[in-house]
């Protein structure tokens, strides 16, 4: 089969495309005809090397965290999917390529693509994750910094689902693009405290940083403290005394299944682009840089 993998660290120049064996599922697992595959930031730096002393990597390795497509074989002891079934999930190796093996899955509904698929499994679950490690409840004010992204787009949503007030921050280009997503948009950088303050003079109740850009001495200010702020960016949270939440392995069939009916009924906005999986380099080069409106998405042939 045809995947992207590197089998060395260092910049998008080490993705390449290669010929490799179709994986063979396992207990447990099934086998899918890849359709699309997620991109996440997190791709680009575990290609870096940056994570290797919290994601080591054995080389040579096929990114991608995420899939939608096919189910194409089953493994011994798999009842709940079948052959030919539509689905959505996580990978057990790496969806940059055409065929990958999965655990956790759910049904894709009819009226939901597979770019627009695949944009849920990982921004679905950590924009819940944090939340809910936040304890966001209605009547209170929430600050994400960088919601622009694929998790921010699911987070401003759920959010406000809640009943919160999301005020959120991103370059000049998506603050419409926020707005439209039910928050109140403004800038990030300089004077930030001061913007923050007017929009939300009671203050901020809690603050989810998803830029990893420096914002956090900020929401220090905010907040009087550290309590109640989370990053899913900032490598240097710790040092801040501030809780870094990273993926967890506890993946819900189920409530990816409910967040798929909702995409597919228009309840819940996902935001794609999409490039076609030998194109992965660029496309990742367009994550490294940041700035990134909804998800990234790699399409399979």
């Amino acid at each position: 089969m045809k995947a992207i993998l590197f089998d060395r660290f260092g910049g998008t120049e080490v993705l390449r495309q290669a010929d490799i064996e179709v994986p063979r599922p396992g207990p447990g697992q099934i086998r899918v005809r890849v359709k699309a595959a997620g991109l996440n930031a997190l791709d680009g730096k575990i290609r870096s090397g940056a994570l290797e002393s919290v994601f080591p990597t054995p080389l040579p390795s096929v990114p991608g965290l995420e899939l939608a497509g096919v189910v194409d074989a089953l493994g011994e002891g798999v009842r709940d999917v079948q052959v030919g079934d539509e689905v959505l999930g996580w990978s057990d190796t790496g969806s940059y390529a055409e065929y990958a093996l999965a655990t956790t899955v759910a049904p894709k509904p009819a009226g939901l693509d597979w770019r627009h698929a695949v944009a849920l499994p990982v921004a679905g679950e950590t924009a819940e994750r944090v939340l809910n490690l936040l304890g966001v409840a209605a009547g209170e004010t929430v600050l994400m910094h960088g919601a622009s992204g694929a998790v921010g787009t699911l987070a401003v949503q759920f959010a406000t689902a809640r009943g919160a007030r999301v005020i959120a921050t991103a370059g000049p280009a998506n603050q419409e693009y926020l707005a439209s997503l039910g928050a109140t948009a403004t800038v990030y950088g300089e004077g930030l405290v001061e913007r923050v303050r007017a929009l939300a003079p009671d203050g901020v109740d809690a603050v989810f940083d998803l830029a990893g850009k420096g914002a956090l001495e900020d929401s220090i200010t905010l907040r009087g403290g550290t309590d109640r702020i989370v990053t899913i960016a900032d490598f240097g949270a710790r040092q801040l005394g501030i809780t870094f939440s990273q993926g967890s392995q506890e993946r819900s069939a189920d409530r990816l299944a409910a967040l798929a009916q909702n995409a597919a009924d228009g309840r819940l906005v996902t935001t794609v682009t999409a490039y076609p999986l030998d194109q992965a380099a660029t496309a990742q080069q367009v994550s490294d840089a940041g700035h990134v409106r909804g998800k990234l998405v790699l399409t399979v042939d």
